[in-house]
Order: structure tokens, then sequence, then C-alpha cells
């Protein structure tokens, strides 16, 4: 295969054994020089950030955070060759955002036609970032219901376990998330949150809040025809009447 660009790449998998496959199929690669091998997510964000390579080869079920996590949190994205061995969505998903993916085990033909891609978007300097937010898109509109949340905040990783979080509240257009240990800010939008969150744990209350059921101590009223929602920490959080529709169905009283 002619290639005529040089280019680095990163290899991230917590597989050692994926990862010497790939070094193995990358020989018939001389354009691509391999800076950098990462077994987890956490690792591979600093990597990137540092060397910030041209190409990844990005696995998506690893533990820590995943693929699709580590990639929220990096401010530029390489090109990227996803791997994966089982999720069929991700892969309706890539097909139809144009970012390409190997679905192991994969032969070295099918490696070749993946690295090919990739340069041919470096050298012709596609506008590849476009097809990351397609991805995201198709991924946000899964059925998935998120066990944790994770953020950036400044060169620290935050993972915050759904069940910790007391409510959410909109800011914008970024959501805070309030614990116990503080709040966080995440790019994403209240009715992502509302759509992927346990229905039997939250329950949106107002256009700007979500709240854990398990925290709420009580409604007192606000005003003629309004209330608001106190929370077991003392927190008071405005509820909406068509929030007190769905507060009184689901909690039955």
């Amino acid at each position: 295969m002619k290639e005529t660009i040089s280019v680095t790449s990163v290899i991230i998998d917590d597989e050692e054994l994926a990862r010497k496959i790939i070094v193995k199929y990358l020989e018939k690669h001389s354009s691509i020089n391999i800076v950098a091998e990462c077994d987890n997510g956490f690792t591979a964000l600093k990597v990137i950030n540092e060397l910030k390579p041209e190409i990844i080869f990005l696995d998506i079920q690893m533990p820590k955070i995943n693929g699709f996590e580590m990639l929220e949190l990096l401010d530029e994205k390489p090109v990227i060759i996803f791997s994966t061995a089982h999720d069929q969505y991700a892969i309706k998903a890539f097909e139809q955002s144009a970012i390409d993916y190997l679905l192991k085990p994969y032969s070295q033909k099918r490696f070749d036609t993946a690295v090919k891609k990739a340069l041919e978007k470096i050298s012709s300097r596609q506008n590849y970032q476009s097809g990351f937010k397609k991805l995201s898109e198709h991924l946000d509109s899964s059925n998935e219901i998120l066990q944790r949340v994770v953020i950036k905040t400044g060169n620290k990783v935050e993972i915050i376990p759904a069940g910790k979080i007391e409510y959410l509240e909109a800011a914008d257009d970024y959501v805070m998330i309030h614990t116990e240990k503080g709040r966080f800010l995440k790019q994403k939008t209240m009715k992502f949150f509302e759509f992927h969150l346990d229905p039997e744990m939250f329950i949106r209350v107002h256009r700007s809040y979500i709240v854990n059921i398990g925290l709420i101590s009580g409604i007192e009223p606000y005003s003629k025809d309004s209330y608001i929602l106190i929370l077991k920490n003392g927190k008071k959080i405005n509820l909406s009447k068509n929030g007190l529709k769905k507060l009184k169905e689901k909690l039955r009283f």
C-alpha cells in the first residue's frame, strides 16, 4: 500500500494481545509511527493531550472509563479507528457517522482498509469532526441507562455513580450535577439526562431540575398554585405543575 505521509499514532486497549495485533498489522504501514500504547482511558487522556497523535486505535469496552467516555473528555480529537467486540448499537452509529471501526476479531485486510481511510482523511484535511457529532447524536439516542457520569475538571477526571447524584440543574448549554462531594458541570442537555437516567431513581420536576427520588423529603406551598420540593439535605427545588403531577403519579399521593 502506497502511503506518502508520515503520521503518529497511539494504541488504546486494555488487552495486551489486542495491542500486539495492531502493532503487528502496522508493520505493513511504515508511514505510521506508534508513539505510545495505553491499557486504560485515564492514561490515554494524558498521552493524547501531551503527544497529540494524528491517529488513535481505540477500544470501546474498557474498565474505569470506556472509549466513548474518554473521547468526551478530549478537547481535540484525532482521527479515530474504533475497535469493538460486541457493541451492535455502536456499530450502527459508526456506519451512519462515517467513522471507521474494526469488529474484533478482524483481519489484516480489514485493518488496512480502515488505515487507508484514516490516512485519506488526514492527507486531504477532511473535516472529520462532523463525524464525531453524528456519532454522539446516535449514541445519545440509544436506550442505555447511565450507571455513571464521567467529568473532567482541569486535569482531574471525576467518575460520579448515578446513585450519588442528588439533583441536576440546567446551566445554559451545560448541566450542573450536584453531589455530596460538590458540583460538576457536564456539557449535555437536561433532555439527555432525563432520557438516560433510571426513571425509577430520577424524575424531572421542573424544566430546570431533575432530582433523585430517594432524596425527596417533602413538598411545601410557595405561593398560590405553586410548590417547593424539599430534599433531605435541606435544598429547596422549584416544582412545576407538571412536575407535581408526575411526582403524585410516581409516589402515589
